[in-house]
């Protein structure tokens, strides 16, 4: 069961990263973007988008319930 916790700690610490991240995003609405900013954001977001399909693809090989210690 220890290592479900775990596992299951480590996606929410993800994710918690990742909301800040986005969260973060907001302040940059009312601001004019110069182009390498542009370039920036759109490279985080990929980063986001691969961290989200690594996370799906490795839920679909090995669920959280199937973690063992």
């Amino acid at each position: 069961m220890k290592g479900v916790i775990t596992s299951y700690d480590m996606i929410v610490s993800i994710f918690e990263r990742i909301s800040f991240v986005l969260q973060r995003f907001d302040s940059y609405t009312n601001v004019p973007l110069t182009t390498e900013m542009t370039v920036l954001l759109g490279k985080i977001m990929a980063l986001i988008l691969s961290i989200l399909a690594l996370s799906t693809n490795a839920m679909k090989e090995r669920p959280i319930g199937v973690y063992t210690n």
